[in-house]
């Protein structure tokens, strides 16, 4: 039988030994902290050499993967995770002690813009805000407040709005809000004008101001005051008449609209004239069964999101069917309920991969026809 006083020399040893490591705890951390401290980098959406390419081969590539964007570690050094014996004990007492770090990343990102200074801004529903991908900064903000003390409930779109800043959509308060270049909110409008606003675009040459009003099926246009000066459209599935239209785009000269549940999408002119409509509810690849983000790239090709059936759908400016990138899955080409598109000057493609929480970039490589 062990003795009180053998019991309680060893209690002893204990409590020395923690006291010990009380003192020798605190300036390991300290330690550890500075020896740990992650490497931020600018992530690269440039294609690496060996990245995958659509379509496959033998045929000729158009498109080739620039990057993955998920949040704040696309700014974290590959290897700033440390392999040697010391730093891997440093790295588990810190980690044992304040817990392992916690990044903000995507969660259901809808829609999106990249800016003259090559931030990605991203829409995203699950953080009601617009997560910020400040490439030159190498860092990740989040933007939420729309006024003093007020937040996004539903943020959809977001376009720029020719002065630096932008302006973006929220379903829920039923608004337009104005942000500065840093996020900071500038004003709103749109108060008992919009029911439901989701897509959003705007005309550089006039300055007008398009919304999709999806409850309303139609698309209210505002000058850069933010005041009502005419109405596109109506409930309807004639030619310029809409059900339920959601993303926007305003691209040379003219007015993209996707047409959801009259599965296809419009191209308008600035006079409201129908220059074009193609799509339609179908079981086939290339058949617009729930279309949603559109934009435009090179050669003038139109992508359109095919969020039913995951797809991004590459169409010539006539809207025939030229490629489809995508299926149902979480590999990277593969698409989860992808919801909105966009481009940018540098021939990139993003597509908000909205229920895989992320977005994913490609290049394009060659013309609307392959040469």
């Amino acid at each position: 039988m062990t003795s009180f006083i053998e019991t309680g020399h060893d209690l002893g040893l204990g409590w020395r030994r923690l006291a010990l490591a009380a003192w020798v705890l605190p300036l390991w951390l300290v330690i550890a902290g500075c020896a740990l401290k992650p490497q931020t980098v600018t992530p690269s959406l440039e294609p690496a050499p060996d990245a995958r390419t659509w379509p496959l081969s033998p045929e000729h590539a158009r498109y080739t993967l620039a990057g993955v964007l998920i949040g704040e570690r696309n700014f974290l050094a590959p290897d700033h995770q440390t392999t040697s014996k010391a730093r891997s004990v440093l790295n588990w007492l810190a980690g044992l002690i304040v817990g392992e770090p916690e990044y903000i990343e995507l969660g259901r990102p809808v829609s999106g813009l990249t800016d003259d200074t090559g931030r990605v801004l991203v829409v995203d529903a699950s953080h009601r805000a617009i997560v910020v991908f400040d490439m030159a900064g190498q860092r990740l903000l989040l933007w939420r407040d729309v006024d003093l003390g007020e937040r996004f409930l539903s943020p959809v779109a977001i376009a720029a709005d020719g002065a630096g800043g932008f302006l973006v959509t929220d379903s829920e308060l039923g608004e337009v809000f104005r942000l500065a270049s840093d996020g900071t909110p500038q004003g709103r409008f749109g108060r008992q004008i919009l029911t439901r606003p989701t897509g959003i675009a705007r005309d550089d040459k006039t300055g007008l101001v398009y919304v999709a009003d999806t409850a309303q099926h139609d698309i209210k246009v505002f000058d850069a005051n933010g005041a009502l000066v005419d109405v596109l459209g109506g409930r309807g599935n004639a030619p310029g008449s809409f059900n339920t239209p959601t993303h926007l785009l305003f691209h040379g000269g003219q007015l993209y609209v996707v047409d959801t549940l009259n599965f296809r999408v419009q191209i308008f002119d600035r006079n409201g004239d129908g220059r074009l409509s193609f799509g339609g509810l179908g079981l086939f690849i290339g058949d617009l069964t729930r279309p949603k983000g559109v934009a435009v790239g090179g050669g003038n090709r139109i992508y359109v999101v095919e969020s039913y059936y995951d797809y991004l759908l590459v169409f010539d400016d006539t809207g025939q069917l030229l490629l489809p990138i995508g299926g149902t899955g979480p590999d990277v080409g593969k698409f989860y309920l992808p919801a909105g598109v966009w481009t940018d000057a540098e021939n990139r493609v993003y597509v908000a991969d909205m229920f895989n929480g992320r977005v994913v970039v490609f290049k394009e490589l060659t013309g609307v026809k392959g040469s």
